[in-house]
Order: structure tokens, then C-alpha cells, then sequence
């Protein structure tokens, strides 16, 4: 477990999946990370990696040869190598193994580093390729935080905030969790999105066309709120359990398959590429 604290925040972090199970605003004095009720969703915030999402027959097919591969990979489940850590910033590590070998066929190191900056926690997801081939990959984040923030409020008085007023196109996800190529709009007042206790009834909203770099969680009832800033992602998942007091921002690299398309990683959507050699990096922020 690494702890990070500064003025504004204090952050908690298991090794085993580089999770953040922590994000407390001590001017406030709010916990705003879920706090994974094994009951509702188990999980705080997991790091999505190599994939994002669900795979057809829970396969990864990589140069004709077909590996098991979980939805939303196995860093989740992996134990991470603290590389570093101070008071402010703390640095994991997941090298490739004999055990990632068998599900996952590369020569790579996967880092999630964490940094206080300020109010907002910076995170970065670095790849490392120490392969002689081009790796192919996906990578994401899915912090869910809680909603409402405070005793005595309700879930209906919040919205998510987007940096700009836009179409909300949302991607339908069958019940298997593939996409099934329908689209459809999603109401919003300008650029809020009210959350309902329905509203994920059909699973996430999942955005491949914002031009919003940042959305907001907020209330109509007070001014604290939790942002999220994501320059370098392409997709943008909005998800919670129905019912649940708590929404997960999840920036994306990647996604699931599409309903029938079994293809190679190397022509999954949105699909990252990394020559031999090469270092890939992409950060999301935290802000409160």
C-alpha cells in the first residue's frame, strides 16, 4: 500500500492492481472514492490492461493463436512492484512473467504512476516494449466515485458536467457486453447530464465522438465537485451499477469487440501500437 498526502488530498493505493482505493478531500473531509462494497460493485478504481472490455468467447487472438483473456485484462487482478514512492508520488510496475506469458504474448512492462499535483492526482499509464515485435494493446481507467458526496443528499440532485455542450452519442452495449452497432442520443440539458438511478440500466454510456476533454461531477445543491480530465484518451465510459450510489468516469484506449467481429488485437478499435524498443504514455486527472 502506497499513501500519498499534500494540503488538499490524501490518496490511498493497493499494489495489487496499482488500484486507488483512497481519493479524501481533506478540506471537505469527504471520501469521494468508492469504497467497493463486495455486495454492489468490488472495486475502487481498476486499471483496465491489455484490453478494455469484453472479448468475444473471452478470447484474445493474437497471430492466429487464441489466448484467455478476462474483460478488462488482468492488471486488475495482477500484483503490482512498488518501484517508488514519496510523499507525493508513488510509482508501479508489472513486468511481463511466465504467468502473463500464457494469456498475453509479449515482452512489455506496464507502469501506472501516480502524482499529486496541487487539488488533482495525476495518473499515467506507461508501457515499456521489451520485445523484439510490435506490441499491441489497450488501456484504461475506471475510478468510480461517490454519489451523492454528503449525508442527506440524493443521487437525482447531481450531474456530470461536460466541458462542452455537445450531442451525447452513445454506443449500445448488448447484454454480453459487446457492441452491437446501434447508436443513440442521450438527453441532456445543454452540457449537463442528470444522473438517474436508470440511467445505466442498459450498462455504460459509452462515448467514441466528444469533443469534452474534461466532465465534472456536480449538484445543483452546493459547489464542491470531482473532475476528470482526460487529453490523451479517445473514449469516454460513464457507468454505474443500477440503483448504486456511485458513477465510474472511465477514460478509454480501446474497447470491447463488436458483437460477431472476432478479430486480431492488432485490428481491435482504437487499439494501441508500440514498436520494439518504444515507450507509451497517456495521463488522466483527478481533481477535486
Amino acid at each position: 500500500m502506497a499513501v500519498l498526502e499534500n494540503e488538499f488530498l490524501k490518496v490511498a493505493i493497493s499494489a495489487k492492481g496499482a488500484q486507488l482505493t483512497s481519493v479524501y478531500n481533506k478540506a471537505t473531509q469527504t471520501e469521494h472514492l468508492w469504497q467497493a462494497d463486495p455486495n454492489i460493485w468490488p472495486w475502487h478504481a481498476p486499471n483496465l490492461f491489455p484490453v478494455v472490455g469484453a472479448l468475444i468467447n473471452d478470447e484474445l487472438l493474437v497471430d492466429g493463436k487464441t489466448y484467455p483473456m478476462q474483460r478488462h485484462g488482468f492488471a486488475r487482478q495482477s500484483e503490482f512492484i512498488i518501484l517508488e514512492c514519496d510523499e507525493v508520488h508513488a510509482a508501479f510496475s508489472l513486468p511481463n512473467s511466465e504467468k502473463t506469458s500464457h494469456v498475453y504474448p509479449y515482452k512489455f512492462d506496464f507502469q501506472v504512476l501516480y502524482t499529486l499535483i496541487e487539488n488533482a492526482l495525476r495518473v499515467i499509464y506507461k508501457m515499456i516494449n521489451h520485445d523484439k515485435k510490435t506490441i499491441y494493446f489497450s488501456v484504461g481507467g475506471h475510478p468510480g466515485f461517490n454519489v451523492p458526496f454528503n449525508a442527506g443528499e440524493n443521487y437525482e440532485d447531481y450531474y456530470i458536467e461536460f466541458e462542452i455542450a455537445e450531442k451525447l452519442e452513445t454506443h449500445s452495449i448488448t447484454p454480453e457486453g459487446f457492441f452491437g452497432g446501434e447508436t443513440h442520443e442521450v438527453p441532456a440539458s445543454g452540457n449537463r447530464l442528470y444522473l438517474t438511478k436508470h440511467l445505466f440500466d442498459n450498462d455504460a454510456l459509452v462515448f467514441k465522438n466528444l469533443k469534452s476533454r474534461e466532465v465534472c461531477i456536480k449538484s445543483d445543491k452546493h459547489e464542491q465537485s470531482v473532475s476528470v480530465e482526460f487529453p490523451h484518451f479517445n473514449y469516454l465510459g460513464i457507468w454505474a451499477k443500477s440503483g448504486a450510489d456511485f458513477v465510474c468516469i472511465e477514460p478509454w484506449l480501446g474497447c470491447a469487440d463488436t458483437a460477431g467481429k472476432h478479430v486480431d488485437i492488432s485490428e481491435k478499435e482504437d487499439i494501441q501500437k508500440l514498436k520494439p524498443g518504444h515507450v507509451f504514455e497517456a495521463a488522466f486527472y483527478i481533481g477535486v
